[in-house]
């Protein structure tokens, strides 16, 4: 999409200079489901502040300075709670953000919508605002927590001239422009006599604008077309090279790609790190194991219990993002070649054979359409790992 109707005056302001080649191909598509998102978010942003401004006092009791302060303090209050939630996510879970941002993008949707159902429930109870408020805020703010990060990530993805100050900064436009748009129409629904009068349809009103929300940053997400390899990626590249010995390219795989699913819910089912005694579970012979992975950077097993079908995977000092891939396409090979639980380790040193013997092409198939093997972001998990076969 070039643009070239647009007056270059216009370009130059929203867009970063040297476009469309200075970013990536999927920017103004992303951009353009993002602005009716955030025109939507600050819509029902306008929403909830009335109820909340309503609750601690505004526009329902005399302006007397007993009661400004009263309300100034309640709300302070509930931004101090809050605050902590944004400390706890940064401290805690900073490492998820570059494996999935589309999910932690989307999850931060989510909880900042329950944040803001607690919002616009002060306005029923009042005299229960700070906890109301503070639950609110504590949730939003844990939302942000998740968003920030989740976003540089994809504004790097944007940034491939190495301009992500101009990307950011050219966000912004777009992201102010939608403020002050949502913003008047939000104070037009609230000037509107229903509106203003109404508690039911002021919640309707807000639900329907947060659902459109939720829909529009879901198809936003859908559209980016990462070159990166992350779990849920590495599942459908593997899965289609083992059963088709194709692999699909970055576009087709990010339109696959489930934004909101959740890895233990995937088959086959995969443990990454767990013990050794875990894995060997005294039914396998160490030795017999290690000598059978000893050119591998991880052990894998398979344990089954009726349809229940799990991969067991335990990594080896030094090992590395291309030993969790090659893990991967051994756990999809089990998969669809599994014999039942008899000649356990005849089956395991089948697919090493295959793995061996198959992950060059699967490798040279990622590279010739079009992935970047540079970013698999394949995280090795940093306990229970195992010491080299020598050093036991």
């Amino acid at each position: 999409m070039q643009l070239s109707w647009l007056p270059i005056i216009v370009k130059d302001f929203i867009l970063p200079a040297g476009f469309p080649g200075s970013v990536s191909d999927d920017y103004l598509e992303y951009m353009l489901l993002q602005f009716p998102t955030n025109v939507t978010a600050w819509i029902c942003h306008t929403l909830v502040t009335s109820s909340l401004l309503k609750a601690v006092g505004v526009g329902s009791f005399s302006a007397t300075t007993a009661a400004a302060s009263a309300a100034a303090i309640r709300w302070v209050s509930k931004d101090g709670i809050g605050a902590v939630g944004r400390l706890f996510i940064g401290g805690q879970f900073g490492n998820l953000f570059d494996d999935d941002p589309k999910q932690w993008r989307m999850y931060a949707d989510l909880i900042g919508s329950a944040g803001s159902i607690f919002d616009l429930s002060t306005q029923l109870y009042p005299a229960y605002f700070l906890q109301l408020a503070s639950l609110g805020n504590l949730a939003k703010a844990v939302a942000r927590g998740l968003k920030d990060p989740s976003f540089r990530v994809i504004q790097n993805h944007f940034a491939i001239s190495g301009n992500l100050g101009e990307v950011a900064a050219k966000e912004e436009v777009w992201e102010v422009a939608a403020q002050l748009l949502g913003l008047a129409l939000g104070i037009m629904v609230l000037t509107s006599p229903v509106v203003a009068t109404s508690y039911p349809v002021l919640a309707f009103t807000w639900m329907s604008m947060r659902l459109l929300h939720l829909w529009l940053r879901y198809q936003s997400l859908s559209v980016l077309r990462f070159k990166s390899i992350n779990l849920k990626r590495a599942r459908i590249l593997v899965k289609s090279h083992v059963l088709h010995s194709i692999v699909p390219g970055y576009v087709d795989c990010n339109r696959k790609e489930k934004i909101l699913s959740w890895q233990r819910f995937l088959k086959p089912r995969i443990i990454f790190g767990v013990s050794l005694e875990e894995l060997i579970g005294g039914e396998r012979p160490v030795r017999t194991l290690l000598k059978l992975y000893s050119q591998e950077k991880y052990i894998l097993v398979v344990k089954q219990q009726g349809t229940d079908f799990e991969v067991f995977v335990s990594f080896k000092v030094g090992a590395t993002s291309l030993s969790v891939l090659r893990s991967i396409w051994q756990s999809y090979w089990l998969q669809e070649n599994w014999c039942g639980s008899d000649n356990i380790l005849v089956q395991l040193e089948q697919s090493l054979l295959e793995l061996e013997e198959s992950f060059g092409d699967f490798t040279q198939q990622l590279k010739s359409s079009g992935w970047d093997l540079q970013k698999i972001n394949l995280k090795v998990p940093k306990k229970q790992s195992i010491e080299e076969v020598g050093a036991i």
